[in-house]
């Protein structure tokens, strides 16, 4: 089966080393367009179709229309493109990284409203080590270039990279913690308004014991900062910001936030009309709402 026509536009892109910005220029469209096709969240209507193929054919003799049915090993060869060059160049983003089943809709939805959570943020989560104890994560949001969400995370100089999905307003996210080798898992609440201010959600990750316990617990995402037209400024900030000690002073987390992030459950809370498990409901998540004072 022939590859996708978004994965064959990138593919074409990176040989010829046409920038987005710049088909978009060539072509007449906005660049937020190009990153539509590339992705796979839209595709090209006739007309622009016909000028994305009339501004090829004068970069590759040869190149037509009928370029697009060819599959990418063919493709390459009407490129001048060895083939072993040409699985090089194949596109590595989310979708050959992480082909999830909804992956369409994932990326639709970063495009849609993924501006809405970039930014900088401060988590507050219990101190799994330290009960009683609160630790402070610094966060960055930021769409990559094919306009999927992606996460770094720092606490105390540990760093946490990954990405965050959002399908159904909902933010499910995975990530990689480098220092222990470790995944991390977090399910947020979205959002519905254009910038996001506060998430909140519970997080899967092994803590740092000799057994590598693993271990669920709520935390809340307060935005702190928004990002520069700098993306190295922001990254060099985001460092910054992790080498932070971590520990919440005691007394700092407010005590309406202390008990959203901690709660009894099990079996005996059920009875009194409580959680049974660690769960984070609209009814009350401060994702859609002020945060608890």
């Amino acid at each position: 089966m022939s590859e996708p026509f978004f994965e064959k536009l990138a593919f074409v892109l990176k040989v010829l080393s046409l920038s987005r910005s710049r088909l978009a220029a060539d072509v007449g469209v906005d660049k937020s367009v190009v990153g539509r096709w590339v992705t796979g969240a839209i595709t090209p209507s006739t007309h622009n179709l016909a000028q994305l193929n009339t501004l090829l054919a004068r970069r590759v003799p040869g190149f037509t229309a009928l370029a697009w049915d060819r599959d990418l090993a063919d493709l390459a060869e009407l490129l001048g493109v060895e083939v072993k060059a040409a699985s090089a160049l194949r596109p590595q983003g989310l979708r050959a990284g992480l082909p999830l089943p909804f992956i369409d809709q994932i990326l639709a939805t970063s495009e849609l409203r993924g501006a809405a959570y970039e930014g900088f943020f401060r988590s507050t989560r219990p101190y799994a080590s330290n009960p009683g104890r609160f630790v402070h994560d610094q966060c960055m949001l930021r769409k990559d270039e094919e306009g999927v969400l992606r996460l770094k995370m720092g606490t105390g100089g540990v760093i946490v990279e990954g990405w965050v999905l959002p399908l159904n307003n909902l933010l499910f996210v995975i990530a990689a913690e480098f220092t222990s080798g470790a995944l991390v898992f977090g399910l947020f609440n979205g959002v519905n308004t254009v910038k996001a201010d506060v998430l909140d959600g519970l997080v899967l990750m092994p803590v740092l014991d000799s057994g590598r316990t693993p271990t669920a617990n709520a935390m809340v995402l307060e935005r702190v900062g928004d990002l520069s037209d700098d993306p190295a400024a922001d990254d060099a900030r985001l460092l910054e910001l992790a080498a932070l000690d971590p520990v919440a002073p005691v007394g700092s987390v407010p005590e309406a936030l202390r008990d959203h992030l901690v709660r009894d459950i099990g079996p005996a809370q059920l009875a009194l009309g409580g959680d049974w498990l660690l769960r984070m409901p609209l009814s009350r998540t401060v994702s859609r709402g002020a945060l608890v004072p």
